[in-house]
């Protein structure tokens, strides 16, 4: 015949360790060895490279603070959807081309990514060389607002202002 018997937390209901001994013990975390920092022995050097790997490295990295970050767009995109941008009013065929600002699309910079079909002239504030290239060989054009010069640029505007000074 079975015995009904009553559950220990009843059983104990009233005593304030129930049954557990000190107060201290079988309190919520259970036998975790506390909170936070608790055990990392952080007024010593016993555990300090593991907090540092916890606080510092880990799952939460590093961040530039310095860094500016262009939400950017491939030519495939430009390429695969201008005629969408055109009836949009974004984008505007002039002159047997499409010209289309990239800011007003909401995006800074233009990338490589993918072939360019059609004769685009785009403005951007800046551009991938690869993206530049890829446009120019298809035609187009790729005015760039923001973009430093590249080495080759510097030079050829040296070359032209020598040249208008020994005049």
């Amino acid at each position: 015949m079975t015995v009904n018997r009553r559950k220990k937390d009843v059983k104990f209901r009233g005593s304030h360790t129930h049954g557990w001994g000190s107060k201290k013990k079988h309190r919520g975390s259970g036998n975790r060895g506390g909170k936070g920092n608790a055990g990392t022995g952080k007024r010593a050097d016993q555990n300090k490279p593991s907090i540092w790997h916890e606080q510092y490295f880990g799952k939460h990295g590093f961040t530039h603070k310095g860094a500016v970050r262009h939400k950017s767009v491939n030519i495939e995109f430009l390429d695969q959807n201008i005629e969408k941008l055109v009836k949009s009013g974004v984008a505007k065929q002039q002159n047997g081309a499409f010209a289309v600002n990239i800011a007003d699309l909401g995006f800074g910079k233009l990338l490589g990514k993918g072939r360019v079909t059609r004769k685009m002239a785009i403005t951007a504030g800046y551009a991938s060389s690869r993206a530049v290239d890829a446009v120019r060989e298809a035609g187009g054009e790729v005015i760039v607002a923001n973009q430093k010069a590249t080495a080759s640029e510097k030079a050829a505007v040296a070359v032209v202002a020598k040249t208008k000074q020994s005049k």
